[in-house]
């Protein structure tokens, strides 16, 4: 979700799309967020680790 969070907000910026912008922005920010949670050993979405 990071990476295409990512991508999202470079073609966005790039082709002068702000949704696109938009969109990559806040798939960007659930993917840290979940990933914090991850990291911390909290349970995301019924799993309790990355492997």
């Amino acid at each position: 979700m990071i990476i295409l969070g990512a991508i999202l907000l470079i073609l966005g910026f790039l082709l002068d799309i702000p949704i696109l912008w938009t969109i990559g922005l806040v798939l960007l920010a659930i993917g840290v967020i979940l990933a914090i949670l991850g990291a911390a050993g909290r349970a995301v979405g019924g799993r309790k680790h990355w492997f």
